[in-house]
């Protein structure tokens, strides 16, 4: 009986296919679980059929619908498995077929494809350029080096050819997927043995042959990162009918080298830009922990509830709801996991305030001491210094590192900030309030005297956390092998934290991991989205040395983003109106589309004018994950962590980004100063690298100086 699988450029197109289009897919499909090879070669209704001229001698159509016809490639030795590669309209169906080369890579023993006919047009026009260029791309990695990297010969004379980046960037469609991610780490400066480490031997299977095979069912199983095998028409009718939800769980093989390894001893942290697959890592790596043992029990953790919501849901989609798995696992923010530490122990422990009330409590306290310090200082010299060092009484604070502060303070000035800290924290004692950094303090501290109730602790978007939440992780877990498992982005820090993990004894240094492939956004979204971070640069996690995008990159294609100014905020919500039709009318789901502002007011006249279009909408809030239909709109902050295929960000004015209200002034502190504008650059880039596949960018008056090519 014939096996069916699916390349990852068939679901890239599927969601975007018309019902009908899908039914049809889903009745040709049906006949691959059901017929024999005799039977599917001579079925009128499927009308299986070679291609004419085509690179690929394997190149087969079957018809879709009338106008639909689905791409496959057939196994010529005497295997079983089919392979669905694209779906498209007749004529385009034929013309894509007819120029596409299905080959083994010969380093990673993957199946790539390859753009053969345009290569081999294109190639010669670059080398006769290249015969007066003063200096040559790949000019210092010699031909065989290349070979061992896995570039074939075809691709091995258009590499010859390429003078620059830019160049290779005009080859990238057509290059395969493998080959063109070697190109590209060597063009950024990477060494071959980096890019053997970081691209070869995370892509090939440990169980591959030693030498290169060509049949088509041992390359298919050699390539998890594009391919996926159907076992049955169960799982087949599962995939397309939540396609999207199916590869969101989905390991590729650099997460998989990080997510599966049998264990680690000690603390593990796993970096890398939006999109390359942090959160599936963790996700993984808490369903190899729970197959290790029987009793074990796991906390997974992140920073909103909303955040927590779809770590649930995808938890429960990759462990099948197994109930008795997913009951040894606690998903929770860190402040709600210390918050019921508290209370299980104190039931009637103060509640924590929030933001807006703490900041009316400095000022009372700057008030009433008549205090020569701003309550935005104060407030961040207590987060910072105070709360991040869990400094006690004078004494320690006298004595204490203000390293990151941009203004010194000597013995006198320490004791009338030490004046404030004690007058703010009588006015909660007073109120029977707290705040919730001292909560997590309070648990930390408990949980410190008691046994570890935790044998792992996964955390995602680890870049947001506080020095006191670590605390209460640190202490959740006894110090060991696999004890924390860290994900998360430095250039995403959208929360006012800092934090060298080093110092609160979680030292990762070799067990430290990068991943620089993006899978959710093009490559044309990625790298305008970079640009914004561009002239700053981003502390690391461990602390002591910065971050870098070096090397990210995105292997999908697409539109450029759009940015456009208004003159009104007015013409601004009618443009956006105009523009989700034309998304809608392209075959997105409303939930597929994304809209996003810096302040619920921008939201609240776009949402307007789109219920106005009969249009529906739904708000998301950082409390929580809803699930019904409608164009999702939320503020940036609670974008973290979403994705859909187009998004449009509003209000990208001068004046929201950044807002001053949030951006200390640099003469109260210089260095929170850049820090705050730093957070302010990152919020922007989180909102924008939430687009899988459409972004646009608007305002209305002056743009952001944060915009490229605007300051």
């Amino acid at each position: 009986m014939p096996r069916l699988a699916f390349a990852q450029s068939f679901w890239d197109g599927y969601e975007s296919l018309e019902k009908p289009v899908r039914a049809g897919v889903r009745k040709a499909m049906a006949k691959f679980q059901a017929m024999s090879a005799a039977e599917l070669n001579a079925d009128k209704g499927l009308h299986l059929e070679s291609v004419k001229d085509a690179r690929d001698a394997r190149m087969r159509t079957i018809r879709i619908t009338d106008f639909w016809r689905g791409v496959v490639l057939a196994p010529d030795d005497g295997s079983d498995v089919f392979l669905l590669v694209n779906v498209l309209p007749h004529d385009d169906a034929y013309a894509w077929a007819a120029k596409r080369l299905y080959s083994a890579n010969s380093a990673t023993r993957a199946l790539e494809v390859r753009n053969a006919v345009a290569l081999d047009e294109l190639t010669p026009l670059y080398e006769s350029a290249a015969r007066t260029a003063p200096r040559l791309l790949f000019a210092d990695v010699s031909d065989g080096t290349l070979r061992e990297l896995g570039i074939d010969e075809q691709v091995l004379r258009a590499a010859r050819s390429l003078v620059d980046k830019a160049q290779l960037e005009a080859f990238s469609t057509l290059l395969p997927e493998d080959q063109l991610e070697v190109l590209q780490y060597l063009a950024e400066g990477f060494s071959p043995e980096e890019v053997y480490r970081d691209v070869v031997a995370v892509r090939r299977p440990a169980e591959a042959p030693a030498e290169p095979v060509e049949d088509l069912a041992t390359v298919i199983a050699n390539t998890p990162a594009r391919v996926r095998l159907v076992t049955g028409p169960q799982e087949l009718e599962e995939m397309l009918v939540k396609p999207f939800a199916a590869w969101r769980v989905f390991l590729h093989p650099s997460q998989r080298r990080v997510a599966y390894r049998s264990s680690y001893n000690g603390p593990v942290q796993v970096t890398g830009g939006p999109g390359t697959g942090k959160t599936v890592a963790a996700l993984h790596r808490v369903k190899h922990l729970l197959g290790r043992s029987e009793g074990g029990r796991v906390l997974l953790t992140t920073y909103t509830n909303a955040l927590a919501s779809g770590l649930r849901d995808m938890l429960g989609l990759l462990l099948d709801d197994d109930e008795k798995l997913l009951a040894r696992v606690d998903v929770t923010t860190v402040d709600s996991y210390a918050n019921g530490v508290v209370r299980a122990k104190w039931p009637n422990a103060p509640k924590p305030i929030g933001d807006r009330e703490e900041r009316q409590l400095w000022q009372k306290v700057v008030k009433q001491l008549d205090l020569p310090f701003a309550a935005q200082f104060l407030a961040q010299e207590y987060r910072h210094v105070v709360l991040g060092q869990n400094l006690r009484d004078l004494d320690a604070y006298l004595g204490a590192s203000r390293r990151g502060r941009g203004t010194g303070l000597g013995p006198s000035p320490r004791r009338a900030v030490w004046r404030g800290v004690e007058g703010f924290e009588q006015l909660l004692r007073d109120r029977g309030e707290t705040t919730y950094l001292r909560v997590c303090a309070r648990a930390a501290e408990h949980l410190a005297d008691e046994p570890a109730p935790y044998s792992h602790v996964v955390v995602d978007e680890a870049q947001d956390l506080h020095p006191a939440q670590w605390r209460v992780l640190r202490a959740a877990v006894r110090c060991g092998p696999d004890d924390l498992f860290i994900t998360g982005d430095p250039h995403q820090r959208i929360y006012d934290s800092r934090v060298a993990l080093g110092s609160l004894g979680i030292a990762t240094v070799g067990r430290s991991f990068r991943l620089r492939v993006n899978y959710r956004s093009t490559e044309e979204i990625l790298a305008w989205s970079a640009r914004l971070l561009a002239p700053v640069s981003v502390d690391s996690l461990e602390g002591g040395g910065k971050d870098s995008l070096a090397g990210y990159r995105s292997l999908l294609r697409g539109r450029r983003p759009e940015q456009q100014g208004y003159a009104s905020r007015h013409e601004e919500a009618e443009a956006l109106v105009e523009r989700v039709r034309t998304l809608l009318a392209d075959g997105l789901a409303p939930h597929e589309i994304g809209v996003c502002a810096r302040f619920n007011l921008s939201l609240d006249a776009a949402e307007e004018k789109l219920k106005a279009a009969r249009i529906p909408v739904l708000r998301i809030k950082k409390q929580t994950a809803q699930r019904a239909e409608g164009v999702r709109m939320a503020t940036m902050h609670a974008m973290k962590g979403l994705e859909f295929r187009a998004v449009s960000v509003l209000g990208v004015n001068e004046g929201a980004l950044p807002f001053a209200r949030e951006v200390t002034p640099r003469e109260v502190d210089p260095l929170q100063h850049e820090a705050d504008l730093l957070r302010e650059r990152c919020l922007l880039f989180v909102a924008c690298t939430r687009a899988r596949e459409t972004l646009s960018v608007t305002w209305s008056g002056v743009p952001s100086p944060f915009l490229p090519g605007t300051a």
